[in-house]
């Protein structure tokens, strides 16, 4: 590496899309046997956003991208690189950044998507990062966005009640060693892949195919139970590893970010790292598991809560399908 080169990348400009159509747990209960009661005690969700009939997932990218970009100061021809992270494109074929890109008017951006599940936001910044600290970027977009709804079961009352839409957005610009980024991690265990899964629409399971829908494939499946205990496990020892290579102790953090899945597995994390509530973030009461999108639209909340600062030591740790689980340490 040059020594005229960045070690680092540093967030300059955040921004966040939700749709205006809010689904709340009564609104459920007219759709599925569930009660707001055994929602909210389960998960600690109270409400999502979703996707209106004529609304898609460019939709929302746009939206948070250019938000991000206001917020960084930036002209879209200035950014180099656009990374979207989400499990749910518009279409497999082209890439939706591809489809974002002229929206947004990002001219001189090459640009790709990440498929990471809920860990592809933190996914992304990594792999942000890595053009910034060679050189080969200068000014990156990453976005985590998501259209869940499109693709629940809403006879499935376990898994329906979970997901909702959303896409948050930051830009990444070069930074020196203390500022920025400080530090991340990512892990694959593709051995729990049936643990979280949509198993129909690919080519296995062709959507062409009648038996594909009337198995009801093309749809979000999970084993919760055996899925909690995995996502415990991994979101504390990422947690720890981070903070242990970085030589930071978990209460030297001013705010852990963890992905919005479920209050109880927070709780349990949060726990075992041994940090009082107030430095745990929440919002997953109010837009429910956003997968890729939940990381940033949890530290856009923060930053307009007041409870994430510039200057702030900040962790954020993801987990998802795939098995994938990954964190990053960063000064705001």
């Amino acid at each position: 590496m040059h020594d005229d080169m960045p070690r680092t990348a540093r967030i300059t400009g955040m921004g966040g899309a939700l749709p205006e159509r809010v689904l709340t747990n009564e609104d459920l209960e007219r759709i599925v046997d569930t009660s707001d009661e055994w929602i909210a005690t389960r998960t600690g969700i109270r409400q999502r956003h979703m996707v209106a009939d004529d609304e898609a997932l460019s939709d929302l990218v746009v939206r948070a991208g250019a938000a991000a970009l206001e917020d960084a100061g930036l002209e879209p021809g200035e950014i180099d690189l656009f990374i979207l992270a989400t499990a749910t494109p518009e279409q497999p074929i082209p890439a939706t950044s591809a489809i974002v890109q002229p929206r947004l008017g990002l001219v001189n951006a090459a640009c790709f998507d990440l498929s990471a599940a809920c860990s592809g936001f933190v996914y992304a910044v990594n792999v942000a990062r890595q053009f910034i600290t060679t050189g080969e970027a200068r000014r990156v977009l990453v976005v985590g966005a998501e259209c869940l709804t499109r693709y629940v079961d809403w006879t499935d009352r376990t898994t329906c009640v979970l997901f909702g839409d959303g896409a948050g957005a930051i830009v990444l610009e070069p930074a020196e060693p203390g500022d920025g980024i400080l530090r991340t991690a990512w892990r694959t265990d593709g051995r729990y892949a049936d643990l979280i899964q949509m198993p129909g629409g690919g080519c296995r399971f062709p959507p062409n195919r009648p038996e594909t829908l009337e198995a009801r494939l093309p749809f979000i499946k999970m084993r919760g139970n055996e899925t909690f205990k995995v996502a415990v496990r991994a979101l504390t020892e990422i947690s720890l590893g981070v903070l242990t290579e970085a030589g930071i102790e978990p209460g030297d953090l001013d705010l852990f970010i963890p992905h919005q899945a479920n209050i109880r597995i927070i709780q349990a994390v949060g726990n075992r790292l041994g940090l009082p509530a107030e430095k745990v973030y929440i919002n997953v009461d109010r837009v429910g598991n956003t997968s890729a999108a939940s990381i940033p639209l949890a530290m856009i909340d923060a930053v307009r809560d007041g409870r994430l600062k510039r200057g702030d030591l900040a962790l954020a740790t993801a987990f998802g399908g795939g098995l994938t689980w990954a964190s990053m340490l960063f000064r705001f």
